[in-house]
């Protein structure tokens, strides 16, 4: 976990300088980075409680909260965490953010919510999801829900060899599965210094 956290507090940093993935400029301007199918089926929030797990530095966050949630963003990044309340406050939102560990959360905060929210990419970093869905459920309000949406473990599985698209990966990884190198998802040629992660 902590050479993720190092890794991360890093990225922030490169996302932040990612247009193709995190146009800030566009977000700044207005626009939500939440996609049709997250939208419909949460569907309206307006006066309702929401909490985003493993937020990074919040647009989506954000973007709940210019629909009218009551939301609080969680990461364990404090750089994340950091620039989640300058987008925040300079976009007057009115979101809250909390640095913490995703398994610490419940001794650092209160309430319940009506929803608890997660999207694209957090799977792979949680080392314990009997641990992490419990704490789902210590959050969720009676009634409310739990929503995520990511990507399936089986895109994982295939490559390419010869211009030829096979299965090269088993479907069940036993972790951690150590990864290195330079850039990440939003810049895959960014130069890095924590080039180490685990998943």
């Amino acid at each position: 976990m902590q050479t993720n956290l190092a890794r991360w507090d890093e990225l922030v940093g490169v996302h932040v300088r990612a247009p193709d993935i995190y146009d800030l400029d566009a977000f700044r301007a207005g626009r939500s980075t939440l996609k049709p199918i997250e939208l419909e089926e949460v569907g309206d929030v307006r006066g309702k409680h929401l909490l985003h797990l493993q937020c990074h530095f919040g647009m989506d966050t954000i973007s709940w909260a210019r629909r009218g949630a009551a939301v609080v963003g969680v990461d364990f990044s404090a750089e994340a965490i950091g620039l989640a309340r300058e987008l925040d406050a300079e976009m007057n939102a009115g979101a809250e953010f909390v640095c913490s560990n995703v398994y610490d959360l419940p001794g650092k905060l209160e309430g319940a919510f009506d929803i608890v929210f997660t999207s694209y990419g957090v799977l792979c970093w949680l080392p314990d999801l009997a641990e992490w869905g419990k704490v789902i459920g210590h959050f969720l309000a009676p009634g409310g829900f739990f929503y995520i949406v990511d990507q399936h473990p089986v895109g994982r599985m295939f490559g390419y060899e010869d211009d030829r698209l096979v299965a090269s990966e088993p479907y069940f990884d036993i972790g951690p599965i150590e990864e290195a190198g330079d850039g990440s998802y939003a810049d895959r040629t960014a130069v890095v210094h924590h080039k180490t992660s685990y998943q």
